[in-house]
């Protein structure tokens, strides 16, 4: 895995020369550098899951078969493409959300010079991915395939967005909206389907699949998805700063957290008065009173118990797939993401 990751790195190093020398712009010394600065600031910091998720799961659906440099290469600059659009959701995610930090350092637009430069920044993000599919693709049988992919998740992911956004507006903190349906709904566009769908949709493309012969799979890994964001809010809360890299701010930010949805379903009228009352404050005295209340509905059994009724019913649903192969890329994912602590 450590030799998978640096070879994935090498391809960054070339996807990113390729863009500096991108021929349909001129580029003065100034903007290369600035491009240069930013790209490496925002797209190989994280975690590279999704991005090396392209590779293990075209691997797998190839049967094991060793992978040629060349597969090597044009699964690599596919999860690449995964990577600079999480770059893209994130530095625009980050102003819209007033944040602080992301991956340990200062958000892109808080970085002294940059601002809101980081808003043109997001869109030539988001702008590179079609340059990156038409250098290596374009000549691919699922070419076009490709492009709409990326472009049907961005609208999804963005869509998504919007109704988290809308869902906590400032002025308007109203916790009747709050339900699983809604918490579902947001995750499953938000976060699901460019997470969990796009890495394996672009493997199966590659080695030339119908996508709508895998509407099943898409389910499947839309309700991982699902799961693994429950997961997120319920770390955001007991997880351990030091282990997850963040400290949480869901309560605060008045997130239609899978907690508050919990909590809301099993609070008599006096319990839910204390969630009305406190939930969305930046106090920590309010902060205190939600996580107090979390404790004494033993949310975190609640949790568990969740986990591993998700975790039986995917095993059931990836089991029941035809594919020995599709259920081998299926429960790769689901073996990374099972009981995470961070």
């Amino acid at each position: 895995m450590a030799d998978l990751r640096s070879t994935f790195l090498n391809v960054y190093s070339v996807l990113k020369s390729e863009l500096l020398h991108d021929p349909a712009f001129e580029f003065s010394l100034d903007s290369r550098q600035w491009l240069d600065k930013m790209l490496d600031y925002n797209v190989p910091g994280g975690k590279l899951n999704r991005g090396l998720s392209v590779i293990d799961s075209y691997r797998l659906l190839k049967d094991g078969h060793e992978l040629n440099d060349d597969e090597i290469f044009l699964a690599s600059a596919l999860g690449w493409c995964i990577e600079w659009l999480q770059a893209y959701f994130l530095v625009l995610d980050d102003i819209m959300d007033n944040s602080h930090t992301r991956r340990g350092q200062p958000c892109w637009f808080r970085v002294p010079k940059v601002g809101m430069i980081a808003a043109n920044d997001g869109v030539l993000l988001r702008n590179h991915i079609p340059r990156i599919l038409k250098k290596h693709f374009r000549g691919k049988p699922y070419y076009a395939d490709l492009l709409d992919l990326f472009n049907e998740v961005e609208f999804q992911t963005a869509s998504g967005q919007m109704i988290d956004l809308i869902t906590t507006l400032e002025g308007e903190k109203d916790l009747s909206k709050y339900t699983l349906s809604l918490h579902r709904r947001i995750v499953q566009y938000k976060t699901a389907y460019y997470s969990f769908y796009l890495p394996v949709a672009c493997a199966l493309l590659m080695v030339g699949e119908n996508l709508d012969n895998h509407v099943d799979v898409k389910n499947i890994l839309v309700d991982m998805g699902t799961y693994f964001q429950v997961q997120d809010d319920y770390l955001d809360c007991f997880g351990a700063p030091e282990t997850i890299g963040k400290i949480g701010t869901d309560i605060e930010d008045f997130k239609c957290s899978w907690l508050v949805v919990k909590a809301l379903e099993l609070s008599n009228d006096e319990k839910k008065k204390v969630l009305y009352d406190n939930y969305g404050k930046p106090d920590p005295a309010n902060v205190a009173k939600v996580k107090a209340l979390y404790d004494e509905l033993n949310l975190q059994g609640v949790f568990a118990e969740y986990e591993s009724k998700s975790y039986e019913k995917l095993v059931t649903s990836i089991e029941a797939h035809p594919s020995k192969a599709v259920q081998a890329v299926l429960k790769s994912f689901l073996g990374k993401i099972y009981k995470r602590q961070k």
